[in-house]
């Protein structure tokens, strides 16, 4: 009795934020090694089924870096990097479209078997405006986003349907080009007016130690971010997921969050408790 009590103070615990949440737009982000493991797949998904029931609505941006570079490997193919880029020339993007057009259809698939209403957008569909990225090395096509097709996306939420977008941008010359997934989310939020834009990743959140699991910082601004990089406590891959959320941050989303997809049902405890399981970060 005691246990089914303590589901009980759950819910009660969630109804505030529910009401809070209900109609608003959650961007979440999905990509890397934890998009391959089908349980933590699953208990992700299950959230996100949960979230459109209770009238979030949602829109989930997948990666799909490891599934690409695997099949690279298979085709004989290098995966080079620039400053955390894929160098995408033709035969790569050839590649990249496929394997995540393939992600996108799973995806899809799985939350149709959880019984959640969904839309798949591919990169075809031409949501995401780019022009080529430049940088100090040639990168191929890679995209830098210039706009997004707020209607487009408005019009499945409308519906109230989970909205699945591949990280896949369009070109004026109607050029697919590769777009970094985190890139694609901090925009998408940003132009959807979301309310939340969550990364989700495969450790605890931000680190006050980045060796001490148990060292997470719960809340953080955009200020005292700026001083953890200079004093190298975010490092490496942590710097562009940060990065993301300031940028999304500054175009007007509510909060970003930075949770560890590996703990179970990780997207309903940091919405939904008093306490949160990762690191949020707020303007100030």
């Amino acid at each position: 009795m005691e246990n089914i009590i303590k589901k009980a103070n759950v819910l009660v615990e969630a109804i505030p934020y529910i009401h809070a949440f209900r109609k608003k737009n959650f961007v979440i982000k999905y990509g890397g090694s934890i998009l391959d493991n089908e349980t933590i797949r699953k208990h992700v998904l299950e959230d996100i089924v949960f979230l459109s029931y209770v009238g979030i609505r949602t829109i989930l941006v997948h990666g799909g870096g490891p599934h690409i570079s695997t099949r690279l490997k298979e085709a004989g193919l290098k995966s080079e990097f620039h400053n955390g880029i894929r160098v995408t020339d033709e035969k790569t993007l050839e590649i990249v479209q496929e394997e995540l057009d393939k992600l996108n259809k799973q995806i899809v698939g799985e939350i149709k078997n959880l019984k959640g209403d969904v839309t798949g957008l591919k990169g075809e569909e031409n949501i995401v405006h780019v022009e080529k990225k430049k940088a100090s090395k040639e990168l191929g096509y890679v995209g830098t986003i210039t706009s997004i097709d707020q209607k487009a996306i408005e019009s499945h939420l409308k519906k109230g349907r989970i909205t699945v977008l591949s990280p896949m941008g369009v070109s004026v010359e109607k050029k697919t080009h590769n777009v970094n997934a985190d890139e694609v989310a901090s925009a998408i939020a940003a132009s959807m007016d979301a309310e939340k834009l969550v990364l989700l990743t495969n450790v605890a959140g931000v680190l006050r130690h980045p060796d001490d699991p148990h060292s997470l910082i719960s809340t953080l601004t955009i200020d005292e971010i700026d001083n953890l990089i200079k004093n190298n406590v975010i490092q490496s891959g942590m710097i562009p997921k940060v990065n993301a959320c300031i940028e999304a941050l500054n175009g007007g989303v509510q909060k970003t969050h930075i949770v560890d997809a590996r703990l179970h049902h990780a997207l309903l405890l940091e919405f939904f408790t008093d306490q949160g399981v990762g690191t949020q970060i707020i303007r100030k």
